[in-house]
């Protein structure tokens, strides 16, 4: 037993409880309702799958959310056994702790409790319930009376069920698609999976899984390999994104039929706070995406995009992006001998930008000493990364003695300088002892201005 912290009476109870997995079923029907919640935590830290799908049957809240819980791999044999025990039918017995269970969140959210409190007379008794769709919850329950549903044991009993999904076609991926879909057909349509945090991996081959979703539940969507054209098909099912992330998308031509219905549904997309493209050619066309953005983006991630100076320029003056408060544009070669525009985009970013991205972008000492004095005035930034770009020494201890004032800048990755390499770009052989001398340099440098609270780190290639 620790010391620090001993258990109570109740802790143990609990756990000599949890010991004698047929007892504690049983119990089930007699307990307290205070106690549940107790006993649902340490049964979902201890693994007692039994034990959960049974609690699930007889919950005595209307929304059971695992909050804070930490969800691991291992813990996927509990989810299932959760979503397989979800009461979509009144108990038959009328003896029986009747479920009072509407809502199943299996996200993690620091900011959730296991259940919201019984505050609310009128619906959505559940905070975090779905707003959304017309199969949820609270619109079922505002066709039907609930007493009229609970009185047959033939009908089903709206539920919902809150999930993040990943889809990624392995086969632990198709077993958990699986026993949802069959759920669904359980409940005759029942049940509505609403679903705010989407992850594809290869999207064609996910089709079948996003059919049983309601597509208009999404705020956050993320899919890594896919053709331009099924992503369109998604986008038009959804309306309340708040975060698009796309990497290594497919398409023709940027003038063609699918690009354009592309940025006719990204433009109905009015809360759209994160845009990140991933290897999306967008050469000489950034405009055309920047043009449909709401002016509330807060960050943008625009990574081996093949950006040009054209899109530069347009770039520094777009009022989407006049607020942001992060900007990634690492991985786009920056070869051009004017960058007035990257200064003014800084400038018109200075009371917002928190975090700037721009590693592996060949950014030269003449570019960066026309960025300094726009980059002195980001008062809000904390994190800036410019690493592998070829800057000299000079320029690195010019660069630390211009940044260090900014008291909020916490974390700068800074890029090797050149003349420890035996040739640029990254083709010959790193000295590290010539590294070494730059760091115990640097950190010397940061101790001398006071900022100890200061990071400054490289990687090497």
């Amino acid at each position: 037993m620790d010391a620090k912290n001993p258990k109570t009476l109740m802790d143990l109870a609990i756990q000599c409880l949890l010991r004698h997995e047929s007892a504690a079923i049983q119990a089930l029907e007699y307990i307290p309702r205070y106690l549940f919640i107790p006993l649902f935590i340490a049964a979902f830290k201890g693994g007692h799958k039994n034990i959960l799908g049974e609690m699930v049957k007889v919950w005595p809240f209307y929304c059971l959310h695992l909050g804070t819980l930490t969800l691991r791999e291992p813990h996927r044999e509990l989810l299932k056994a959760m979503i397989e025990n979800l009461p979509l039918y009144p108990a038959k017995n009328s003896s029986s702790r009747k479920p009072k269970l509407r809502i199943l969140d299996l996200r993690q959210d620091i900011d959730c409790r296991i259940t919201c409190p019984e505050v609310r007379i009128n619906p959505p008794f559940c905070f975090h319930s779905c707003t959304y769709s017309d199969h949820s919850v609270t619109k079922m329950e505002g066709q039907f009376r609930l007493t009229d549903l609970e009185s047959s044991i033939h009908l089903p009993r709206p539920i919902e069920l809150l999930v993040d999904l990943s889809l990624d076609a392995s086969l632990m991926e198709r077993e958990y698609s699986m026993l949802l879909m069959r759920k669904i057909r359980e409940s005759f349509g029942a049940l509505h999976i609403c679903c705010r945090d989407l992850q594809v991996d290869k999207l064609g081959d996910c089709k079948c899984t996003l059919r049983i979703l309601d597509l208009n539940c999404v705020n956050q969507l993320s899919v890594d390999k896919g053709s331009l054209s099924d992503i369109t098909n998604v986008l038009s099912q959804m309306s309340h994104l708040k975060s698009l992330s796309l990497f290594k998308v497919t398409f023709r031509s940027l003038s063609g039929k699918v690009f354009k219905n592309f940025l006719s549904h990204l433009q109905r997309m009015e809360n759209l706070k994160e845009l990140k493209l991933y290897s999306f050619c967008l050469k000489n066309h950034l405009d055309s995406v920047l043009r449909v953005l709401p002016h509330s983006l807060d960050f943008l991630y625009l990574s081996f995009c093949d950006i040009s100076y054209r899109d530069f320029r347009f770039l520094a003056q777009c009022p989407q992006v006049s607020h942001l408060k992060m900007l990634n544009l690492s991985n786009n070669t920056m070869n051009w001998n004017d960058f007035v525009p990257f200064q003014t985009l800084l400038l018109n970013l200075s009371g917002t930008l928190k975090l700037l991205e721009i590693s592996h972008c060949l950014i030269n000492d003449s570019a960066i000493s026309v960025l300094i004095p726009a980059l002195v005035r980001c008062t809000r930034l904390r994190v800036l990364g410019f690493a592998a770009n070829p800057i000299t020494m000079p320029m690195l201890v010019h660069i630390m003695h211009s940044l260090t004032p900014l008291m909020r800048l916490k974390y700068v990755i800074y890029p090797i300088p050149i003349h420890c390499y035996e040739r640029w770009h990254f083709q010959g052989r790193l000295d590290r002892w010539r590294l070494a001398i730059v760091q115990l340099q640097l950190k010397a440098m940061l101790q001398i201005a006071g900022r100890n609270d200061m990071k400054w780190i490289t990687y090497p290639e």
